[in-house]
């Protein structure tokens, strides 16, 4: 339950997390979280402003390959890369897995 697509449902957000919140737990326990899934050891940045948290992996993907909007209701993901030149799929399948868990 994500919201890829406009087709897609966004995450519930019932704990409810701030943007804030969630911006401290990416940066604490996102990286390990998906490199631990993938085996791997990815870069991941995050950068914040008001209810809105961007996530990129420089190594893999210029700018901003997600971006995360924070409501008291909800966690609306945007996948920023897609157009063909970048397979995002995993790494999106892997942050709605972990935000779905934070936020439940």
């Amino acid at each position: 339950m994500y919201c890829k697509d406009i087709n897609m449902e966004p995450i519930k957000n019932v704990k409810p997390l701030s943007a804030e919140q969630l911006f401290d737990i990416l940066k604490k326990e996102f990286a390990e979280f998906i490199n631990t899934k993938l085996d791997s050891n990815l870069t991941i940045e995050y950068a914040h402003v008001a209810d809105i948290i961007n996530i990129s992996f420089p190594e893999v993907i210029e700018n901003a390959a997600f971006t995360v909007t924070v409501t008291e209701d909800e966690l609306v993901v945007s996948n920023n890369a897609t157009g063909g030149e970048y397979n995002t799929e995993l790494l999106e399948e892997n942050l709605i897995e972990f935000l779905t868990a934070q936020a439940g």
